[in-house]
């Protein structure tokens, strides 16, 4: 197995602080947005996102929530291992909102269908956008795009992306795995 690294935690940093600010110009003072992160992996992102907008660039009030999205996937009962639920903590509504899913990597597009199933039962959103740290753009399932992206990376299906981050993994980092 061969590891090599993508991205290091200051080139996640810059990645960051550019993907706050299309964000910013997008949705300006989110009076009208929300940002929902995709439990588990995603929430390390819009987290930081979250963080970064409110004290970097000082905007306040923004709704944000997390959200499962395990019982609408379809692998859900599909093979040996049994997937585990995270907890959904989204305290409103998004009718009429722009909503902001955000991931950390988007391979299959699998993932965003379920999600797109999932934030139907808060409402009726204006919009949904899709942003993601890595889009790995040869790998698509299902007629996906991201809105907002970090980097695109052209793995092959035998490659796995693997995103760390220092609370999760002790590290800021992205590596190309291969077998």
């Amino acid at each position: 197995m061969t590891k090599k690294l993508l991205l290091s935690a200051k080139e996640i940093d810059i990645i960051l602080h550019r993907l706050a600010c299309q964000l910013l110009e997008s949705h300006l003072d989110f009076s009208d947005s929300v940002l929902i992160g995709l439990q588990p992996r995603g929430t390390f992102l819009a987290n930081r996102l979250l963080e970064l907008l409110r004290k970097e660039y000082k905007v306040k009030d923004i709704p944000f929530g997390l959200l499962d999205i395990t019982f609408y996937r379809d692998d859900f009962r599909r093979g040996d291992k049994t997937l585990a639920a995270s907890s959904t903590d989204i305290t409103f509504l998004v009718e009429g909102k722009r909503v902001v899913l955000i991931d950390d990597v988007l391979y299959t597009g699998r993932s965003i269908r379920a999600a797109l199933t999932a934030i139907q039962s808060f409402g009726r959103p204006r919009e949904i956008e899709l942003l993601t740290l890595i889009d790995r753009r040869f790998s698509r399932h299902l007629p996906i795009q991201p809105n907002y992206r970090g980097r695109q990376v052209d793995a092959i299906n035998e490659e796995k992306v693997k995103v760390s981050w220092v609370e999760n993994d002790g590290e800021d980092a992205v590596y190309l795995i291969s077998q």
